[in-house]
């Protein structure tokens, strides 16, 4: 009977830690959104770099984000669509826009590229305006403060916003920034929209370097949890993999109009997952103690 107790506490330990984990089936993919004129499709790629077709749209696709949850949040021409982890997609929001991110509290911001705005949406929905007044905004990022950057296409600036509104620019000068992808330790990466096109790195204090350049219309910038940028190269139909010391590699080529990124979250231990396997350690030590 003994030899059957730790057995028997093992298997209960593994079976509601898989609980806890398989709502996020796919930690560490990457989706894509791809546009052609009349219609679009989101890919997803596998951390080893397989590719498979997560859903089809009829409309042209822009931003695209993927929550806590797993599921997947693209915007189009006219709405943004919820996609479960299984690809089934229902309608979130008319409102929409390019870049998508969600705050710490999976508030979802949406920059409006052509209302010249940044929406906030609420988890059920309710649609409220952050910020106006932009010129053609673009990308959009938090830092882990939760200050919210943003890439002004038009002006060619980036402006950063506290997270009760207030905006202050951050950096001038920029040829048509697009995407924004923020590091481990908060500094901002902006493609830079053109043939030739460079992605330049700038520390919380606003210190600008190049980080790569001579690429072909970058657009789509996102970082996977070791650390590498992935970069959408929207004029050669790649995906740029970029090591944290600048190394650069082909991940994905013949994509049709490569535009936005976003990984999968990699789940942290949950708290009833830490209880579980503390509450287990804790039955074992008083075991092997009855045992002897």
């Amino acid at each position: 009977m003994k030899g059957r107790v730790l057995p028997g506490i093992l298997s209960v330990v593994l079976a509601l830690v898989v609980m806890s984990t398989t709502a996020l089936a796919n930690p560490g993919d990457l989706y894509l959104t791809a546009s052609a004129p009349t219609s679009g499709a989101i890919f997803r790629f596998t951390p080893g770099g397989t590719k498979s077709t997560f859903a089809t749209t009829p409309n042209s696709n822009f931003g695209i984000a993927v929550d806590g949850g797993g599921n997947v949040y693209q915007a189009d021409l006219v709405s943004i669509n919820k996609y479960s982890s299984s690809g089934v997609p229902t309608l979130f929001s008319y409102a929409t826009g390019e870049e998508l991110a969600f705050d710490a509290n999976g508030n979802l911001f949406v920059a409006d590229f052509a209302g010249s705005a940044i929406y906030k949406i609420t988890p059920a929905g309710v649609v409220s305006v952050f910020a106006s007044g932009l010129n053609k905004p673009v990308g959009l990022e938090f830092d882990s403060s939760g200050n919210l950057f943003s890439s002004d296409y038009g002006s060619g600036n980036l402006y950063k916003f506290t997270p009760s509104g207030v905006r202050s620019t951050f950096a001038t000068g920029l040829f048509q920034p697009a995407c924004l992808t923020v590091d481990a330790t908060d500094n901002l990466f902006v493609a830079e929209f053109k043939a030739g096109g460079s992605i330049y790195e700038y520390t919380p204090a606003g210190v600008q370097s190049t980080f790569a350049s001579g690429l072909n219309r970058p657009w789509g910038l996102a970082f996977d949890e070791a650390g590498n940028l992935f970069e959408t190269d929207f004029g050669s139909g790649k995906i740029l993999k970029f090591t944290p010391g600048g190394a650069q590699s082909t991940f994905a080529t013949g994509i049709s109009q490569p535009s936005f990124l976003a990984f999968q979250p990699v789940p942290e231990p949950s708290t009833f997952v830490l209880l579980v396997l503390g509450i287990a350690s804790l039955t074992f030590v008083r075991y092997r103690r009855r045992i002897h």
